[in-house]
């Protein structure tokens, strides 16, 4: 890698988003990475936002209440730009409401790691690998009533850290899990001197069977199946002024023993780490002019990751960019630390009325 060593790559994207714990720690936690700025902008906050382009990530049962008949979603997000700028993460996603009822979508995940540039033993150069990860994640949501959702993805990863050396017995892995979400949107109801309405949602991503790198025994590793919950309430004050409030919790479901199964290792999981806890908020103006801002916190036992967001965004008919910023408040580094993240979307087609 062009400015820091391959090692320090790998141990910097297993400290973050995957809550280490005391005896080992989860396979691919790219995984866990937000794609996009809007939720970026609210600490990381999605499971029970509205739903956009970016809903499989987040909570595959949203798409059924996407607006639009169709919304496409492009991001990019730089990773640890303090010390490299050769690694990213990035990725496309396609929504299809098709029916009043029900939605499809599918979502492309690249983790790049960067350049790695090799050399014989005696300094002269030996060509370059590029270690990278891959997520694509197939959906379908259906409303359970008028305004209750359930969604399933199908999840096929594959993992490759592999570098050509004498002493690296790293393969690539290749591995599927499924997403299982729900999503609750009630009606618009009158409050008094504004109007409201509230959203609940639920996802419990990446479920699936270990891992192993090497083929070695009792070298298996737990990929990072993770637990959200969420809800919301927006204050609708008049047609062009909107204010959504949101609270999320997450909770990795992974044993602290590496001996324990997968399935076992969800249901242990509870007996260790605290969840995970964030804020956000978002006002917009006309449907056109957006502000954010959130804050995410994780205790000292499971990274010590906390930090506040800040982000914007603008839409322009079938058109919407966003940003957001990252300011850390941990002792701990964060590999988004003085990154400027962002993310397009497209919204196409019919308008369907439920908000």
């Amino acid at each position: 890698m062009r400015k820091i060593p391959f090692l320090l790559a790998i141990i910097a994207c297993s400290v973050f988003k995957v809550q280490a714990q005391s005896i080992n720690t989860t396979a691919m936690p790219f995984l866990l990475i937000t794609p996009d700025a809007r939720a970026g902008g609210m600490g990381d906050i999605g499971v029970a936002t509205s739903s956009d382009a970016f809903s499989i990530f987040h909570n595959p049962a949203k798409t059924a209440f996407n607006q639009n008949q169709i919304s496409i979603g492009l991001n990019y997000t730089p990773w640890l730009r303090n010390l490299t700028d050769d690694i990213f993460v990035g990725g496309a996603s396609y929504v299809n409401r098709f029916k009043e009822n029900s939605a499809w979508g599918v979502d492309i995940k690249y983790f790049s790691l960067g350049t790695v540039n090799l050399t014989n033993p005696d300094g002269s150069a030996n060509g370059t690998e590029n270690p990278n990860e891959l997520a694509i994640t197939g959906i379908y949501s259906l409303k359970l009533s008028e305004r209750f959702s359930m969604g399933i993805g199908l999840k096929y990863i594959h993992s490759n850290y592999q570098i050509r050396s004498a002493n690296s017995n790293l393969s690539p892995v290749n591995a599927f899990a499924v997403d299982i979400s729900g999503y609750y949107q009630s009606d618009e109801e009158n409050y008094g001197n504004f109007n409201g309405r509230y959203r609940f949602g639920f996802n419990i991503a990446n479920i699936g069977p270990k891992v192993n790198y090497t083929n070695a025994a009792n070298n298996d590793s737990f990929i990072p199946t993770n637990l959200k919950l969420g809800g919301g309430f927006d204050f609708i004050f008049d047609d062009y002024n909107t204010l959504g409030l949101n609270v999320e919790f997450t909770k990795l479901l992974v044993s602290s023993d590496n001996t324990d199964g997968w399935v076992e290792g969800i249901f242990s999981s509870f007996d260790n780490l605290t969840p995970t806890w964030a804020l956000g908020a978002e006002y917009m103006y006309n449907n056109a002019f957006a502000v954010r801002a959130g804050y995410f916190h994780e205790s000292a036992d499971n990274g010590q990751r906390q930090y506040f967001t800040m982000g914007a965004g603008f839409k322009a008919r079938a058109f919407s960019l966003d940003l957001s910023y990252l300011i850390n408040s941990a002792d701990v580094n964060n590999p988004l630390e003085n990154t400027l993240r962002f993310s397009l979307a497209f919204d196409l087609g019919t308008i369907y009325e439920d908000y």
